[in-house]
């Protein structure tokens, strides 16, 4: 009886074949285009991460040397050796690591209210040199203020 069932037992024709193919082809066509801008959405939250943990070291160096008030400036080397970030933050993306003196955060006091604004800039190092985020208010941040290329 067994043997009866393989006997009848046919494959797939040509025309089923080619519709599975199509089908496969057009999802993957919908797909890969999608992915890409997951990746690249997810590496530009990364960076406004980077650029907020920043700040936070510059606000916990500001408040831990309060005598310094004309500091304008804050390296991320600075805030590394002075133990406000445990490390310099590891850039995403495969454009090398972060530049720990090109990136820093920029201080500006209001001169009526004394109220502390902060603008960062996120660098990759060497000879080619490129900025991910250039003198940006890491609060007001968004994806498309992020250059990835």
């Amino acid at each position: 009886m067994f043997k009866r069932f393989l006997k009848n037992e046919r494959g797939l024709t040509l025309i089923e074949l080619l519709a599975v193919i199509v089908i496969l082809g057009i999802i993957a066509a919908i797909a890969i285009p999608s992915i890409g801008a997951i990746i690249d959405n997810s590496k530009k939250d990364a960076h406004i991460a980077n650029a907020k943990q920043l700040v936070n070291a510059a606000r916990l160096a500001i408040t831990a040397d309060s005598s310094n008030t004309t500091k304008a400036k804050f390296t991320m080397k600075e805030l590394v050796d002075g133990g406000y970030l445990e490390k310099v933050p590891k850039s995403p993306g495969d454009s090398g690591d972060y530049d720990s003196t090109n990136s820093f955060v920029t201080v500006t006091k209001d001169a009526t209210t004394g109220n502390l604004s902060y603008t960062v800039t996120l660098a990759t190092g060497g000879a080619n040199s490129f900025k991910y985020i250039d003198n940006k208010d890491p609060e007001t941040l968004k994806r498309s203020d992020v250059s990835l290329k």
